[in-house]
């Protein structure tokens, strides 16, 4: 097995598929095709084979790093004298629009809550802690959402540092894909989990000095990574099924997209890619992917062929 120390000053050991899937050892598939369907993103071909082969090993490394982490906060607890319940473990998720992170998310989510030590399991995105639209048009940012500039970064810092205090409950506002917007006296109420889930494009961004970032909070971090021309075709497929579904809703921020022809829907899609996303997956998203502790490299097929994890 290739060991994936290179140089002195690589941290990672890279592992195949067959290599990554052998660390499975007795984990068991805990989810049914019809479940997997309900996770499964748009246009995201994630299959059972994926499951078993992928996130079983995933969740087992996940549940022994879970377990030594709550024995390590239990030795520190011990010695300063302090009662009550240990504190949530909270990991991170990143990566690009479009490259599947969120179908990640939601399937470690159902897996994880599974498994008897961790049984209650939250997820929040960073879409909550996107400034409003009314905001975000007075600051010029309409057409930057996404970047870093466009979240409430403090917002999103105190609430992972409250949940990850043990505050019995801590509050989040709700972002409406539908309406491309911060849903107005809506929340959600995370009430002090065994694992806190936090997904987000940026959530591995480091913070300016002097401040603290959402990732100082993470006991263990994801990056789902892809080539960039790969997660182009991804996203204006995912574009163009959303434009014949959900950009059809007359509620929808995108009614007008929907009646775009096809040629005039792709050239759309992929000046949006072009301006937007793809900037910002090279100026702020890729440039944290070496921050995680664990990488998950996709294949043009959006099957995972590598996964590169973080030693030390």
């Amino acid at each position: 097995m290739s060991n994936g120390w290179t140089n002195g000053s690589n941290p990672y050991v890279e592992l195949s598929r067959g290599q990554w899937q052998a660390l499975r050892r007795n984990t068991p598939l805990t989810l049914t095709e019809d479940e997997l369907e309900e996770l499964r993103g748009v246009e995201d071909p994630i299959d059972l084979t994926e499951v078993t082969d992928i996130y079983l090993p995933l969740t087992r490394l996940l549940n022994l790093h879970f377990t030594g982490s709550r024995e390590r906060g239990g030795a520190v607890s011990a010695f300063l004298g302090e009662q009550g319940p240990p504190p949530p473990y909270v990991i991170g998720i990143a990566g690009s629009v479009a490259v599947g992170k969120s179908t990640t998310a939601r399937l470690l989510h159902t897996l994880l809550a599974r498994w008897p030590e961790h049984p209650h399991v939250e997820l929040i995105t960073t879409d909550s802690f996107l400034h409003p639209n009314r905001i975000l048009e007075e600051r010029g940012l309409m057409h930057r959402k996404g970047f870093p500039a466009s979240y409430d970064r403090r917002a999103l810092v105190r609430f992972v540092a409250a949940v990850k205090a043990g505050a019995p409950e801590v509050s989040a506002p709700v972002y409406s894909h539908l309406e491309y917007d911060i849903v107005p006296n809506v929340i959600q109420t995370i009430k002090n989990p065994d694992i806190l889930i936090v997904e987000g494009l940026n959530v591995l961004q480091p913070a300016p000095a002097h401040a603290l970032a959402v990732c100082d909070f993470f006991d263990f971090s994801i990056y789902v990574d892809a080539k960039v021309e790969d997660v182009r075709d991804w996203y204006v497929e995912r574009f163009n099924k959303l434009r014949r579904t959900a950009f059809a809703d007359p509620k929808s921020y995108f009614r007008h997209i929907a009646e775009l022809s096809d040629r005039e829907a792709v050239e759309f899609a992929r000046n949006v890619w072009r301006e937007i996303n793809e900037r910002n997956l090279v100026e702020n998203i890729a440039p944290t992917r070496g921050r995680a502790d664990l990488v998950l490299q996709k294949g043009p097929d959006h099957s995972v062929r590598r996964v590169r994890l973080r030693r030390t």
